[in-house]
């Protein structure tokens, strides 16, 4: 379906377009491109609250800078739809998030004006100011360097370290708090508290309007010398601030609030911050999903809908003849309300991520027990040690790619120590449109290597539920991961009565004859359902699930290295370092002699696409391990 841009957007093709057109023209341009974001998203899918709350400052910022020469630093990336129609994506835009279309963030491939990729949170001040420095450097003074920070981001640790060295550089950098109060889920801590006062105090807001307007009617003369009208500024402007303003306590000469969506406003102020050097903040405040009701109304539900009518808001759901599994976070979200039922000692820690871990569930029932502490992986780690040290059982649900960032406290935090958190890895795998920021393909091989650790995956709903319950157990004393992949399971009746896993055991799901599949996690459906379709071709392959990377159950490899020379390994992360590798470090160790055949993500990058369509690129789906089968198996396929 072809959906055609307004008329003055239609004619924007880069930023040098855009600024062709006067000021005044510059609201009708911002009305074209939320109406084509919504046409756009409502039917192809996407991200949609965060762009829609920041169309006036997309189109402010290309107004009024150099792009690309000044660099343009988006944070998260999901605020970038209207920055990527506007330069140059306008037409392919609905390729958005598609298998071999545009990225749904900010890609440093994809474009010259996307200066840094993103899709994690916070990293757009760190990026702006190397970006500055090695432009001052390098004698690039006329330079611009915007780091646009909001949608949450503001609450990580890097933001904040990254802010404290900006106020010691010299650097032409602007920083844009785009303040709306959410990420996908409300914001929350002491942050959201201070940026609402400072936004609301009439008496700090009207003293500096009144400072500021002296400062513009100062007459510099013979008698008045620009030199005092810079102390007398200075002097006035401590009275403001330095009391008042964390940010010019970090020596951030700050700006605002303004409104975001007043782009005459925005415009104007951005064109003063140019002629003011050094590092500087402006404050904006926005609505997320700003233009759409709905989005407005419930900004966490509108932050990536899926498919929608424009018109009614009616959000466009799969309907199916049968009953269909749950998705794996439900189940986490729904099974630790049942331990912690039972278990006075459960703790529930998410950073962010209420609503998509679904721990969102306990939240509302047992508030004083489970907690989201913001984008601030990191803390939540060293926070669930803490709560591990005077005898609690947390529970921390972390994505996958987002653990990741808090990799040094779970090595000096957790496992040095033999705390025994349990880290639930959602996300594990490929997770689809997200891409390759949000791919949890490195989880396995970098919690393989540290000490102390248990490493497990389940199969299926029912062994998620039982590896909660035997983590939760006072008899497990040690690190405890549990990954599992995004969306649906297997298992329409998945709540079945809890038992206890022996820690470091896996099952034999069948016997067969010369070949065996080793898998670990749900991939062992797509073996499970590969088996399924060769038993006609007289190919009869055991399947092992082997529940646990680390400890290894050494026993049941011993029976499987005894009985069948040919071997297949699958798991849905790297290969480098992985379930597979661990696998022939067994048979290294204990020299057996097989072939064996490691299936699971390849040694690159695997770019965005659905997660069917992303694993039958790299073929570890059922058509893909079918395959491996039959060339295993010596059997010919017909070439058609």
């Amino acid at each position: 379906m072809e959906i055609l841009p307004g008329h003055l957007l239609a004619e924007i093709n880069s930023p040098a377009d855009l600024k062709k057109l006067s000021k005044d023209q510059l609201h009708e341009v911002c009305t074209e491109l939320r109406q084509y974001i919504i046409d756009v998203v409502s039917i192809y899918g996407g991200h949609f609250g965060a762009s829609l709350g920041v169309v006036e400052l997309s189109v402010a910022l290309h107004y009024v800078f150099n792009t690309p020469y000044d660099q343009l630093v988006w944070d998260v990336g999901h605020q970038a739809y209207g920055h990527k129609i506007l330069t140059g994506r306008r037409d392919v835009f609905p390729t958005n998030r598609k298998y071999h279309g545009l990225s749904g963030f900010p890609k440093r491939s994809e474009s010259e004006y996307d200066t840094f990729g993103v899709g994690h949170s916070s990293t757009s001040i760190s990026a702006a100011l190397g970006m500055a420095m090695a432009s001052q450097y390098k004698g690039e003074l006329d330079k611009q360097h915007i780091a646009v920070i909001g949608d949450g981001s503001m609450t990580a640790g890097l933001a904040f370290e990254a802010m404290n060295h900006a106020g010691i550089e010299k650097s032409n950098v602007i920083i844009i708090l785009n303040d709306n109060c959410m990420s996908i889920d409300p914001n929350v801590g002491a942050l959201k508290e201070y940026l609402t006062d400072i936004t609301t105090s009439h008496t700090y807001n009207k003293m500096k309007d009144d400072v500021w307007n002296l400062l513009g009617k100062l007459p510099v003369g013979k008698s008045f010398t620009r030199g005092m009208a810079q102390k007398l500024t200075e002097g006035l402007k401590g009275m403001v601030t330095s009391s008042a303003n964390m940010f010019e306590a970090l020596n951030l000469r700050y700006f605002g609030p303004i409104d975001g969506h007043n782009i005459a406003k925005l415009v104007d102020t951005l064109n003063d911050l140019k002629d003011i050097p050094g590092p500087k903040l402006l404050h904006i405040k926005t609505v997320k999903g700003k233009g759409y009701e709905l989005a407005e109304k419930d900004q966490t539900k509108w932050h990536a809908p899926g498919l929608f009518d424009k018109v009614t808001g009616e959000i466009k759901k799969k309907t199916f003849d049968i009953p269909q599994p749950p998705k794996y976070q439900d189940v986490f979200g729904h099974t630790i309300i049942e331990l912690a039922e039972a278990n006075k000692n459960i703790m529930g820690i998410t950073p962010a991520m209420p609503s998509g871990s679904s721990l969102k569930f306990m939240m509302d029932k047992m508030p004083d027990r489970a907690f989201d502490v913001g984008i601030c992986e990191q803390h939540a780690v060293t926070l669930s040690a803490g709560l591990a040290t005077q005898g609690m059982k947390v529970f921390c649900n972390i994505y996958s790619s987002f653990m990741q960032r808090a990799y040094d406290m779970v090595i000096h935090d957790v496992a040095i120590q033999k705390l025994p958190v349990v880290f639930c890895l959602d996300r594990a795998g490929l997770v689809g449109e997200d891409g390759p920021t949000h791919h949890g393909c490195y989880d396995i091989a970098y919690m393989r290597c540290i000490p102390n650790m248990i490493i497990s995956a389940p199969m299926n709903e029912k062994e998620l539920r039982n590896l909660m319950y035997t983590s939760q157990l006072e008899s497990t004393k040690l690190p405890f991961v549990i990954r599992y992949p995004r969306g649906e399971g297997t298992m329409p009746e998945w709540k079945t009565p809890f038992e206890e896993i022996t820690i470091g055991k896996g099952r034999k799901i069948k016997d067969g004859e010369e070949i065996a599949i080793l898998s670990f996690g749900h991939p062992g459906n797509f073996a499970a359902a590969a088996i399924r379709d060769v038993r006609n071709e007289g190919i009869n392959p055991a399947h092992y699930d082997m529940r646990f990377v680390k400890p290894i159950d050494e026993e049941l490899l011993h029976e499987v290295f005894s009985k069948y020379s040919k071997i297949i390994t699958i798991e849905d992360g790297t290969i480098v370092g992985g379930f597979g590798s661990a696998v022939l470090e067994f048979m290294n160790e204990h020299g057996y002699k097989a072939d064996v055949k490691i299936m699971g993500i390849p040694d690159r990058l695997v770019e965005h696409g659905t997660p069917k369509e992303l694993y039958n690129e790299i073929g570890i789906d059922a058509n893909g391990v079918a395959e491996t089968l039959r060339a295993m198996a010596g059997v010919k396929v017909a070439v058609h």
